[in-house]
């Protein structure tokens, strides 16, 4: 009887791991105190709040896609960002995807965004705003990458390393990540101060966006914290390991890897995807 109870345990806890549709079929946050629950790549979100489409120096973009929701704390750092971003007259700022309205795991594009604590900002600033408020839905983001040469292209300009560094400059911010070259970028320009480099976080596929995380706020339990990033401004060898080396002929073939095993939601979460 016991053996027959776990292999059901098992079997439902791989059905949640597995299935993220029910997530997208949340049409509104499910009401409550906000409680971010779990880790940004394992979890949900109580109390999730809508940010604005249009506000001050920020527009959101695809809003189509009903991933606008987040952590009350994040639709404050997107507000305080636009007034920023306005005051240093960089342009519009466009936010993309955050969380879904009830977090959870995505069917596609995303394995974090889960606790409405991340957010995506295109790097470019310059769309027509009236495409955006017609929605957005046809506007792509642009590469500032050159992916051949690892360096950053012809797009790039000081206002995409100051949208970055106001962002990394407010305390609310664990980790933003960017491509290599982007850091790179960023690491080579003069700067008074310098500590915020330390958020900046290098990450394959970040070259068109790049991808707040907020920390857990205050007082909230059931979020499960990244460990800090080490110290330093992260300019150094840490960001070199990042650049393609030479394939090495005389180098053992490599290992196969084994399959991850399957993320298991926590309790909160399994209970939240079937409340109505």
């Amino acid at each position: 009887m016991r053996l027959l109870a776990l292999c059901l345990w098992v079997s439902s806890s791989f059905a949640w791991a597995a299935d993220p549709a029910p997530w997208a079929a949340f049409d509104v946050p499910l009401a409550g105190e906000a409680d971010p629950i779990g880790s940004y790549a394992n979890g949900c979100l109580v109390g999730g709040e809508a940010v604005p489409l249009v506000g001050r120096g920020y527009t959101v973009v695809r809003a189509n896609r009903n991933r606008f929701y987040g952590h009350p704390e994040l639709v404050s750092f997107i507000g305080d960002m636009g007034n920023r971003v306005a005051d240093a007259k960089l342009g519009m700022m466009l936010v993309a995807d955050i969380a879904m309205p009830r977090g959870g795991p995505f069917a596609s594009g995303h394995q974090s965004h889960q606790t409405g604590l991340d957010a995506d900002i295109w790097l470019p600033l310059a769309y027509s705003l009236k495409k955006v408020q017609q929605g957005g839905e046809g506007l792509l983001s642009v590469s500032l990458v050159d992916r051949k040469a690892f360096k950053v292209n012809h797009y790039w300009q000081s206002k995409h390393a100051n949208l970055i560094r106001l962002a990394a400059e407010d305390e609310r911010v664990a980790r933003i990540f960017v491509h290599p070259a982007i850091k790179q970028a960023l690491c080579i320009r003069e700067w008074e101060d310098r500590s915020w480099l330390n958020r900046i976080r290098p990450w394959g596929g970040h070259d068109s966006h790049f991808h707040v995380r907020l920390h857990c706020p205050e007082g909230a339990l059931d979020c499960t914290a990244q460990n800090p990033p080490p110290p330093g401004d992260g300019c150094g060898s840490e960001l070199k390991a990042w650049w393609p080396k030479k394939p090495d002929p005389n180098a053992p073939p490599a290992k196969p890897r084994l399959p991850k095993p399957p993320k298991i939601l926590p309790t909160q979460c399994q209970q939240m995807a079937v409340t109505p």
